[in-house]
């Protein structure tokens, strides 16, 4: 048991820390069985997303994550299944458009206030 007050507080900070990463390692674990037993898009969007957040939080190794993603991927190729669909970027705007919005006037701005600056005053020196 520590004496010390910062190894008391390290303690109790390791336990809280351990119980986060077992509910993370857990939720991974029932993701890949979860895409085991039943092979399909949704399992595997849910597997991915088990791992990045794992990542995210330093239990796996990003290139060990990699690696996963990768064996998870070809499973779900081979079986049939749909790939997760990724994430649209968001659509690009046309000239039309940019013509359209550069019409409007700006806004108009507001004048800079004059901001005080204070001086600290320097001691008077002794004679």
């Amino acid at each position: 048991m520590p004496i010390i007050k910062s190894a008391k507080k390290r303690v109790r900070t390791a336990e809280k820390a351990a119980i986060r990463n077992s509910k993370t390692k857990r939720t991974l674990k029932t993701a890949f069985k979860a895409f085991r037993a039943k092979i399909s898009g949704d399992s595997h969007a849910t597997a991915q997303s088990a791992l990045d957040t794992a990542v995210k939080k330093g239990l796996v190794h990003k290139n060990k994550a990699a690696r996963q993603k990768a064996q998870l991927a070809k499973a779900a190729k081979a079986a049939g299944a749909e790939a997760p669909a990724k994430k649209a970027a968001p659509a690009k705007k046309t000239t039309a458009t940019k013509k359209a919005t550069t019409a409007k006037a700006a806004p108009a701005k507001k004048a800079p206030v004059a901001a005080k600056k204070t001086v600290a005053k320097k001691p008077a020196a002794k004679k």
